[in-house]
């Protein structure tokens, strides 16, 4: 019966995905004809989307009905330049064929805790903020100025009670986030988009699904957001925050896999020598100076 579920879940996960690419493609983009102007679907057609991945119709609709078990790299491929699928969403596909064919499926594999050699990394990066946290957005650890940069979430009561401290559930449960993501909306779309992709690479993750049917359940903006299908990659860019103590900061991030623990991410704030941003950290660290590296699941 579980894995009846498993393939009826990863079926319409395939349908909803494709579904949703091919609608936001219109003929004119894809350099297609348009005959009349009665369209009845918004973007693609099946049958346009075949005639671009040089497939049959037949087998496309199948392919879209939540069929990609056996579906060959040349096929993924195929499928891929018609629906101009980024990086992101290509990874979201060949993931998504993995998981429908039995014998490619991985077993989901994703570290728990955060071994003392990176919490030693994180006390010696004692003027930049940085923390790691897992898929689902959970801070595993945080050193003195992450955790003051961070102050919002770590001093939220909710937190305090049930832990660990969980930047999606602050996001979008907690009115707060919109004063301290100056970019809230951006913020939203690249969580739900994050999370999306994580439910490919790692779909039987309970506690994702959980996390997942908590948000939707609570959330209207997450809700509406989770059934775009949209997925991103979270490797680097500018955050913009509002602290309440050192008000806006503009923060180049990068965020790095940990290679020796499956599921981990390093992610720490660089901003320029000399910016305001720099001045702003500097004094929040004079604050926070007494502070140590933050173990939040790991005490």
């Amino acid at each position: 019966m579980a894995d009846r579920d498993s393939k009826k879940s990863v079926a319409a996960e395939v349908r909803e995905f494709l579904s949703t690419r091919r609608a936001r493609i219109t003929p004119e983009q894809a350099g297609l004809p348009v005959y009349g102007g009665n369209r009845r679907v918004a973007g693609l057609r099946r049958e346009e989307v075949a005639l671009l991945a040089g497939m049959s119709v037949d087998y496309y609709v199948r392919l879209e009905r939540g069929s990609l078990s056996g579906a060959s790299d040349s096929v993924l491929e195929s499928l891929a330049h018609a629906l101009r699928l980024d990086e992101a969403e290509r990874t979201h596909l060949y993931d998504l064929a993995r998981e429908a064919t039995p014998s490619g499926r991985r077993p989901t594999v994703t570290a728990s805790r955060v071994r003392p050699t990176i919490l030693r990394l994180l006390d010696s990066m004692a003027d930049v903020p940085a923390y790691v946290r897992n898929a689902r957005f959970d801070i595993l650890a945080a050193n003195t100025l992450g955790r003051a940069l961070y102050a919002p979430l770590f001093d939220l009561p909710l937190f305090a009670q049930r832990g660990p401290v969980n930047s999606a559930r602050f996001l979008f449960l907690d009115p707060a986030s919109k004063d301290f993501w100056v970019d809230w909306e951006k913020g939203a779309d690249d969580a739900v988009a994050f999370l999306r992709i994580e439910t490919g690479r790692t779909p039987h993750d309970k506690a994702l699904t959980d996390l997942i049917g908590e948000l939707t359940t609570k959330s209207g903006d997450f809700a509406r957001r989770w059934a775009r299908h949209d997925v991103k990659f979270h490797r680097s860019g500018v955050k913009n925050l509002h602290h309440p103590l050192v008000g806006d900061l503009a923060l180049p991030y990068e965020a790095m896999e940990l290679p020796a623990d499956p599921g981990l991410r390093l992610n720490f704030y660089t901003p320029e020598p000399d910016s305001p941003a720099r001045e702003a950290l500097s004094l929040l660290a004079s604050w926070a100076s007494t502070g140590t590296v933050v173990r939040t699941a790991n005490d």
